[in-house]
């Protein structure tokens, strides 16, 4: 078995979502996402321009082997851009694996650790009433796990994750629109002073078992971000994310010796060298990073079977920017993970988005489901493809109130 054929696609909607498609003289094929938000051509050109060539004639069922050419044959390692395209090509290799084998791809791993899994909704609002209706939504839908940002009083604009126009607050997804990045303005102290109001008020209205979720985003310095997880220890939070710039690892010893919160970090990671120690110093309890711009499915499951030696948890990213090829990776290996702990999951369901990218996986009462159709579960439509262009976006900056350069 010999692959002839790998065609890039650059377009979606409302995303510049990279799909890989991936063609093999017998007629399957497999499908990999190398979506890097808001640097998709980057991505997109160094599939087409350097690697695709690499793959004709290669035999698809040595995935391992071509993993391994793509990343130890690269003077230059890691990185978010080659990392998502190792990834694309790898998750188009295992689809094409387990449709031979004639299997769901969890079947690969071990098979199911459980039926459905937990996923987390962002809940968001502009003020804290507009959160508490967003939280409401997402729990009369069934949703049992929420991740909550509010806009803080006094602040310029109202934070990150939180829309600044009026009516789109309570389902909120980051608009990334525009030809130059837009500015937020942020409040350390406002944040800090505020935030224990609004867990006060969530716990006072949907009790003690509803999970939520808080993302700091890299805001606090490391003095701050250990002051506020004690803080916020009463309030049973299911995890807070991101709480000082990644970069910093050692920062997260600091919040550890003064906190029992759990942390969850991770999105921004690229390798398991990234993550190694974090996870066997056990200063983590979630690992996030995303079966895209991590490599793949075989560095993933590295990191994962690494997490399990050390009580970490999963808790993949689960951006609109992953396609539902990524999201279908990360669920099938979110069914086989002994040590799964949830879901980020904020994929586009709309008409035009399954059109793209049909499938019979499903979502019910907050628990996520794989379809048992072989490979991913994932088709994806050429056709509908053609609809779409690329279209440029940018990530906000952030910047203290005095215009100082802050984290995003």
């Amino acid at each position: 078995m010999k692959i002839t054929d790998a065609k890039v696609f650059l377009g979606g909607p409302k995303k510049n979502y990279v799909t890989l498609k991936i063609i093999t003289d017998e007629g399957i094929y497999g499908l990999g996402d190398a979506t890097l938000n808001n640097r998709e051509t980057l991505t997109a050109a160094y599939l087409q321009d350097y690697l695709v060539q690499c793959l004709i004639g290669k035999d698809p069922r040595n995935s391992e082997d071509l993993w391994q050419y793509f990343y130890r044959g690269a003077y230059f390692r890691r990185g978010p851009i080659a990392m998502a395209a190792f990834g694309a090509i790898d998750m188009a290799l295992w689809d094409i694996k387990a449709k031979l084998a004639g299997l769901p791809l969890y079947q690969l791993f071990g098979g199911k650790s459980r039926d459905g899994c937990l996923v987390y909704a962002h809940a968001t609002g502009s003020n804290l009433e507009v959160l508490l209706d967003s939280i409401e939504d997402y729990v009369q839908q069934g949703y049992q796990a929420v991740r909550v940002q509010c806009g803080i009083p006094g602040m310029p604009t109202h934070g990150y994750g939180v829309s600044e126009q009026d009516g789109l607050e309570k389902n909120f997804i980051t608009d990334f629109s525009g030809s130059v990045p837009k500015e937020e303005i942020w409040d350390t102290d406002k944040y800090i002073r505020y935030m224990p109001e609004v867990f006060t008020r969530i716990r006072e209205r949907f009790g003690d078992e509803l999970k939520v979720l808080h993302d700091v985003h890299h805001r606090l310095l490391p003095r701050e971000a250990a002051a506020f997880a004690k803080t916020l220890e009463p309030f049973n939070l299911y995890w807070l994310e991101d709480p000082t710039p990644a970069e910093d690892q050692a920062a997260l010893r600091y919040v550890r010796q003064h906190s029992t919160i759990p942390l969850a970090i991770g999105e921004v990671f690229n390798s398991i060298y990234d993550c190694n120690k974090l996870i066997e110093e056990e200063l983590i309890d979630f690992i996030r990073v995303a079966v895209t711009y991590a490599g793949g499915i075989t560095h993933v499951k590295r990191i994962i079977d690494l997490a399990g030696l050390h009580h970490v948890r999963t808790g993949f990213h689960g951006a609109p920017s992953h396609s539902p090829i990524s999201m279908a990776a990360q669920h099938h290996l979110n069914a086989w993970a002994p040590n799964f702990g949830i879901q980020e999951y904020l994929v586009l369901d709309t008409p035009e988005c399954a059109a793209l990218f049909p499938s019979e996986h499903k979502l019910v009462d907050g628990l996520f489901y794989v379809s048992d159709a072989p490979g991913l579960g994932v088709d994806f439509d050429e056709t509908e493809a053609l609809r779409y262009r690329y279209e440029q976006g940018f990530h906000p900056v952030t910047r203290l109130v005095d215009g100082t350069l802050w984290n995003y």
